[in-house]
């Protein structure tokens, strides 16, 4: 037994035949604790079972617990390759209790497991107590025969743990190998503790005491254990070696980055090779659970890896893209234990390759310019902090880089110079703002970004997370706290909510903590950080408080179905209308989407059913939709599609569904950071609802997906069922029983105007009350008339008709509706258009009658008005202006 993968799987099963629930390792992004960057100890993912907040069907387990420390306090990043043992990537083997058994169990277990089980020699073992724990110091010789010379006593710095400032606190028992005298260091306490021959291979807590605020503590009433032993030193131990990276796991990795640079592994660049192996496995766990690289927060970290590692591989000579290759021999060491790595093995080596493939460009042009700033300093000499910050904002080279490449020069770089140049900038944007006319209230987000940093995304992921309160804002200014009835806006380090942005609405959903609860009525996004609009129905809402975020699940998966169709309508729509197709606008809704996009016309009803037959069909596909991150420029070079009002950065998100056809990455493939659908068989279906201009060259399609397609489609089903019977056809009848009514209705309609007119111009009781059949009028020939129940568009018939019974006449008709409005006609026969225009004359008309305006040509022109009570006075006016 000595392989990595035995010596794991030997401790899971000593464990659990001593009766521990064998627990799968946690995410390396802790969800059950906000202040945490990474999963750092294997306790982590129990640390709401100790202090009693969570309860497990179990009361004893065992884990083997991915970790990373490369960020925060537990920053092992600057010494990992140069150490024996320092890594930012680890496993953490641990046996828990629950309340269950304590010190003297947790004792013989660890003793047995290690002398016993594994036969390590006794005399090569020795164990460190906290100064004041007799009991410990006894139970190690009574359980273990540890002699009392190989047991020693340490103070709180090193063998007392605590949770935080209060919680769960005890103290620790040390377990230590002697690697022998060949090795340079002292035992444990001694001046030389330092150095390498004794290692600590386990660390054993007893959580036994509870730390309040005034500095007193309280005995638990169930006292715990805690253990941690890191996986790679004791694989170094059981495999006979004193350095973690002669193990066999890191043999194999050497190896294969030997292999990738084309380098020995007994030829120069051994540190180079260590840092490489040891920070692949870092990349590859946390690209598995969704971390990219990014420019903030946990993805800033995982590039500060990535980078770091991609530079020592060109110091090993290479020139292209080369750590990729390395991750089948990852997979093949740790696949079987973490099959993560198997299915996200082919999307871990392209994000790898993409990254390294952005980083050789910045690299190559940073070096250059640092070199040519630094060709005067020498060892000992400091960069000033300007320098530094120009080549990370001009030239995209981050200050770590910076540091990492002067660091063998012995130059040092200014941080603070360069934290004060980056104040300055900030400065700078805030007066820029304050003069480009956006609201003052605005300008608190800027305090706030300062405040709490750039809030961390986790809603790619996860729709349940922990977050930390940061800031609380109501009314444009910072707050201390929020109380219940009350709004405003809170900012958290981390959150699963979506913030609005590139026509997707914000998440809304819950906050619940220790005596706190408030709902999330939208999310926005400020200057870098998530505004959380939230309303409190319970308790005190203040900064500093750890609290569950839960997004509303059903609104969000309806958004995702909603915005992933966007992008398939996008791409449907440009293949049957033309490549001209460019978005100009979205919404996308929980319960509908619009998209707004170049087009000169209407789209067809055939048009829109081809759209939708396209569309569907990639649903249909049920293929997976994936998301890289590339830089801007090779994103479009791609051919991804940039989305209109947008605005990038320089990496940026690259979505693509369905199956490639004219582009390798995808069907459709755009530029996009909301949140879609696993695969596309998740949108369900997308139906078409409507269709409408609404700019010139604009058009606007508007859709439904889903629950809401079908639902719709059973209303337009039941509606046709109804309309059916109600026609006494079958459903495929209906239209041509409907086009077979219309003509009915229209020849109807014709027989009733005509009846109407010959009725209106021959008087009798429909005319009763009319002007005279006709009269003159400053020498012309005048036909006035007032008909009822006629529409507007009869009068001009009528006025017709009477130009040709006079042979020359001025004739004016007015129609008064049955709700009491009125139009008026005016024709002037082609004799008189000389001197009287119907346009001049029907405006008068329609004054009398409370319109105003009227339209025409001088022989024929009708208006309007809402007085058809003065019909007669109307009448009266176009006399009196023919009188003169």
């Amino acid at each position: 037994m000595t392989s990595v993968s035995e010596i794991r799987s030997s401790f899971l099963s000593y464990f659990g035949q001593a009766g521990h629930e064998v627990v799968p390792s946690s995410p390396l992004v802790p969800r059950n604790d906000p202040t945490l960057m990474f999963t750092n100890a294997g306790m982590v993912p129990f640390k709401n079972v100790f202090t009693g907040i969570e309860k497990r069907p179990y009361s004893r387990a065992t884990s083997s617990q991915k970790c990373v420390r490369a960020g925060g306090k537990h920053n092992d990043l600057d010494n990992v390759g140069f150490t024996a043992r320092h890594h930012t990537f680890f496993e953490m083997l641990g046996n828990f209790s629950f309340g269950d058994y304590f010190k003297e169990d947790a004792i013989a277990l660890a003793w047995g497991l290690l002398t016993k089980e594994w036969g390590l020699p006794k005399d090569r073992l020795m164990v460190t107590v906290y100064e004041d724990d007799d009991e410990a110091h006894a139970l190690w010789q009574k359980v273990a025969g540890v002699p009392a010379d190989r047991i020693v006593r340490l103070g709180a710095k090193s063998n007392f743990w605590s949770m935080g400032d209060t919680g769960p606190c005890g103290p620790c028992s040390e377990i230590f190998f002697d690697h022998g005298p060949d090795v340079a260091g002292g035992p444990p306490g001694s001046p030389d503790e330092d150095g390498d021959r004794f290692i600590e291979i386990w660390n054993l807590v007893f959580m036994q005491f509870e730390q309040h605020a005034d500095g007193t503590r309280t005995g638990l009433p169930r006292p715990s254990i805690d253990t941690g032993m890191g996986l790679e030193r004791i694989a170094a131990v059981l495999q006979g070696v004193h350095d973690n990276y002669d193990i066999d796991l890191f043999k194999a990795l050497i190896a294969s980055a030997a292999q990738a640079t084309g380098t020995s592994v007994v030829a120069e660049g051994g540190t180079s090779r260590r840092v490489i192996a040891d920070h692949l496995r870092s990349m590859a766990f946390l690209i598995a659970e969704g971390v990219l690289p990014s420019n903030e927060g946990r993805g800033y970290v995982l590039r500060r890896i990535m980078r770091r590692a991609m530079r020592h591989a060109t110091l090993l000579g290479a020139e292209e893209p080369v750590i990729h290759r390395m991750v089948p021999t990852l997979v093949r060491e740790m696949g079987q234990a973490y099959p993560e790595l198997v299915r996200g093995e082919a999307m871990i080596a392209e994000t790898i390759r993409l990254e390294e493939g952005r980083f050789l460009k910045t690299l190559g042009r940073g070096l250059q310019i640092l070199a040519d700033e630094t060709r005067d300093l020498g060892q000992g000499a400091t960069l000033d902090g300007a320098t530094a910050f120009k080549l990370y904002d001009t030239y995209g080279f981050p200050l770590d880089l910076t540091q990492d490449a002067l660091r063998n020069r012995g130059i040092g770089v200014d941080q603070a110079g360069f934290d004060a140049a980056m104040a300055q900038q900030k400065a700078e944007a805030r007066r820029n703002w304050a003069g480009s006319g956006e609201a003052a209230t605005d300008l608190v987000w800027f305090s706030v970004a300062d405040l709490a940093g750039p809030t961390e995304f986790l809603g790619y992921e996860t729709e349940d997370a922990e977050g930390e309160a940061k800031v609380l804002v109501r009314d444009g200014q910072v707050v201390e706290a929020l109380n219940a009835g009350e709004e405003g806006f809170l900012v958290l380090n981390q959150t699963p909510f979506y913030a609005e942005s590139g026509g997707q609405v914000g998440d809304t959903g819950a906050i619940v903590g220790e005596g706190v609860a408030a709902e999330v009525l939208d999310t926005s996004k400020h200057h870098g950080v998530f505004a959380h609009k939230v309303r409190v129905t319970e308790g005190r809402l203040a900064s500093g408080q750890a609290l569950q975020l839960r997004v509303d699940h059903a609104r969000r998966a309806a958004i995702r179905a909603n915005h992933s169709a966007t992008h398939l309508l996008h791409e449907a729509l440009r293949q049957v209308l033309g490549d001209h197709v460019a978005q100009k606008g979205s919404l996308v809704s929980p319960d509908r989407l619009r998209f707004d996009f170049v087009h000169t016309k209407a789209i067809t009803p055939e048009e829109i059913a081809q759209i939708e037959d396209i569309a569907n069909a990639v649903v249909l596909e049920n293929s997976a939709v994936e998301t890289r991150l590339m830089g801007v420029e090779e994103a479009k070079e791609s051919g991804a599609r940039a989305l209109f009002g947008e605005k990038y950065g320089d990496e940026v998100r690259v979505v693509s569904m369905g199956t490639p056809t004219g582009n390798a990455l995808g069907w459709s493939v755009e530029l996009c950071g909301g949140t879609h659908v696993r695969r596309t068989g998740d949108i369900g279906l997308i139906s078409v609802v409507g269709e409408s201009g609404v700019a010139a060259g604009v058009r606007r399609i508007e859709a439904l997906t889903a629950d809401a397609a079908r639902r719709r489609g059973n209303e337009n089903t039941s509606v046709l069922a109804q309309a059916a019977g109600l026609l006494r056809a079958s459903p495929s009848e209906v239209l041509e029983r409907i086009s077979g009514l219309q003509e009915q209705l229209k020849k109807a309609e014709r027989a009733l105007s005509d009846a109407r007119q010959k009725l209106a111009m021959g008087g009798g009781g429909e005319a009763a009350g009319t002007a005279a059949a006709s009269e003159t009028v400053n020498g012309v020939a005048f036909v006035g008339r007032v008909v009822e129940g006629l529409q507007p568009k009869d009068l001009r018939g009528l006025v017709d008709q009477a130009k040709k019974q006079s042979g020359s006449a001025v004739v004016a008709i007015v129609g008064v509706t049955e709700d009491g409005k009125a139009g008026i006609a005016i024709g002037v026969t082609d004799d008189l258009v000389a001197r009287h225009s119907a346009v001049e004359l029907v405006r008068i008309g329609a004054a009398a009658l409370g319109g105003q305006g009227g339209g025409g040509r001088p022989d024929m022109a009708q208006a309007g008005g809402p007085e058809g009570a003065k019909a007669a006075d109307a009448i009266a006016a176009i006399r009196s202006a023919l009188a003169g």
